[in-house]
């Protein structure tokens, strides 16, 4: 029959490693010396593989050892998160868990991330993906929020809350050289674009151009904006993006941004699901967004 591992033996291994000392872990956790050996004893009896050299007066962790302390402290550290998570304690809070569409602005990521970029904020974990699988990481409780530009549509079972935290405005962006023209028309008509494939942004642009009559000349689709940045820094085209996607080339000067409205914007969605434990962190953080409609 197979025995389940002990998890008393396992915590009182982990101290023993600790203190490198089987009589000072004694002490710590006021037990008889003689109990704690046996208690040892009998892991490595379940483990199959000896935890402990003993060196001199010291126990020194073997190669089994060092892996079963690695298991012990990632076991451990999880319980004090569960206890962190329904007790809302936020002197233990557990790690922020973030997901942001893979195409998502960096940019804007990074603005996102900002109350968590500061001395004693909680710790955060930054995920990259498609919006199927960021959304079912959110449904199974790996994820506490997704960043997005879409409301999702409904999935069968999940029950999605998507706030929408900011709206930024798309304009054409570009070497400063290439953006003197008269007029939006005249712009559309002269210069080679690179277009986002972003739903909203491509919809909106091509609602733009039939109504002006036009048919520009795209020289790149593109899936990521942070590559319709790079793109536009290397001359290749004009960008129409959302303007916090080039924000730093155009505070240094390298970009400009073309003085014409083209009537589209791109909104941004924190998605989460209701539950009755929220991590501590993340209706501030949603909050205080909130409270700016602008990126």
């Amino acid at each position: 029959m197979n025995v389940r591992l002990n998890y008393h033996h396992l915590r009182y291994f982990r101290e023993v490693a600790r203190e490198g000392h089987l009589g000072r872990a004694a002490e710590r956790l006021n037990v008889a010396q003689s109990a704690l050996s046996v208690q040892i004893k009998q892991l490595e009896d379940r483990l199959g593989y000896a935890l402990f050299d003993r060196v001199a007066r010291t126990l020194v962790l073997t190669e089994a050892g060092r892996i079963a302390l690695d298991h012990a402290d990632r076991i451990f550290s999880t319980g004090d998160e569960l206890l962190a998570t329904l007790q809302q304690n936020s002197s233990m809070a557990t790690p922020l868990r973030i997901g942001a569409l893979s195409t998502l602005s960096r940019n804007f990521q990074i603005q996102f991330l900002k109350p968590l970029l500061v001395p004693d904020a909680c710790t955060f974990w930054l995920k990259s993906g498609n919006t199927k699988s960021l959304l079912e990481d959110l449904e199974s409780l790996a994820l506490d929020v997704v960043l997005t530009t879409q409301i999702p549509d409904s999935m069968p079972g999940m029950s999605f809350a998507a706030q929408r935290i900011a709206e930024q405005p798309v304009r054409i962006h570009g070497r400063p050289d290439r953006i003197r023209h008269a007029g939006l028309s005249a712009l559309l008509a002269s210069e080679p674009l690179i277009l986002p494939t972003e739903n909203v942004i491509r919809t909106g642009f091509e609602n733009l151009v039939a109504k002006l009559g036009l048919q520009p000349r795209v020289v790149a689709h593109v899936d990521d904006m942070a590559m319709v940045r790079l793109l536009a820094r290397e001359g290749v085209g004009l960008a129409i993006a959302p303007t916090v996607v080039v924000a730093d080339e155009i505070a240094s000067g390298m970009l400009a941004t073309a003085p014409f409205d083209l009537g589209i914007t791109e909104p941004f969605f924190a998605v989460t699901l209701p539950r009755k434990f929220p991590h501590p962190a993340l209706q501030k953080l949603l909050q205080d967004l909130s409270a700016d409609s602008q990126v």
